[in-house]
């Protein structure tokens, strides 16, 4: 079986060693970044049920690429943790949805970071489709 390193390229034929190049990570990233921003103009009402949410979910899903990168000796621990950072994303837009109807993002707002965590579950679920190509094993 090739290794991860023969296996891997992106960004003109780079090798990919961390997490922090992944595409998803920095779009995941990106994304937990301007919740942060948008959500320190929320209501103080709203600091420890929709803002703390909202962030955890958001930030949540940045953390379990970079464990699923870590672990991916492990298909089957690999493909779980893409699988919770695609669980944390739906639950960041089910939180994107509540600020809307609270009114406390607008359309544009929130189309651009729904369409975000869209994008973000389509890199993750082609990651674990294709988690062959991502994992590798030490023989012993």
């Amino acid at each position: 079986m090739r290794s991860c390193e023969a296996a891997i390229k992106e960004n003109n034929s780079k090798l990919i060693r961390h997490f922090r190049p992944l595409d998803v990570y920095k779009l995941a990233f990106d994304s937990a970044m301007h919740i942060y921003e948008l959500t320190k103009k929320f209501p103080t009402v709203e600091r420890f049920s929709l803002v703390d949410q909202i962030r955890r979910s958001s930030r949540s899903v940045c953390s379990n690429v970079a464990e699923a990168w870590r672990k991916r000796r492990y298909k089957a621990y690999f493909k779980n943790k893409l699988s919770d950072a695609m669980s944390e994303s739906s639950e960041t837009q089910t939180w994107l949805d509540f600020a809307l109807a609270c009114k406390y993002i607008d359309d544009d707002v929130f189309s651009h970071l729904d369409s975000s965590y869209e994008t973000i579950i389509s890199k993750l679920n082609a990651m674990e489709r294709k988690a062959d190509t991502f994992c590798f094993n030490e023989k012993s």
